[in-house]
């Protein structure tokens, strides 16, 4: 018995010690929008026009200071991977994507952490 609660009380100490999941503590907030202005989204929306030329997503992140996350952005099977290194917390930063006319239909932007975790996704249209 006393063998027992030993190994109880040691896996509970194991458990307790563990490192915490670092996505867990990652907060993003995301946009998807027509342009960046003083470091803001501006334009932002969920339906942009076929000749809208470029779609930025932004995003203000908490919690990941000197982290590497990834914009994913995606059409149909085809994905655009773009690497941003987070300086503070928090911190805004933004990607873009040029969209051309052919490329129209629906989208998205999925916002993963240095292991691929999934830590949030925006969707949109382009002239549809």
């Amino acid at each position: 018995m006393r063998t027992r609660i030993t190994m109880l009380a040691a896996l509970t100490l194991l458990a307790m010690a563990a490192p915490p999941d670092a996505s867990a503590q990652i907060a993003a907030e995301v946009e998807v929008a027509q342009g960046i202005v003083d470091r803001m989204p501006e334009g932002a929306g969920t339906a942009f026009p076929t000749d809208v030329g470029t779609v930025y997503c932004w995003m203000r992140v908490t919690g990941a200071e000197g982290e590497i996350l990834r914009h994913v952005w995606i059409h149909g099977e085809t994905e655009f991977p773009v690497e941003l290194t987070v300086g503070g917390s928090p911190w805004r930063t933004w990607s873009s994507k040029s969209i051309p006319p052919e490329w129209s239909g629906d989208w998205r932007v999925e916002v993963r952490d240095g292991d691929g975790n999934l830590l949030e996704t925006v969707s949109f249209t382009v002239g549809t």
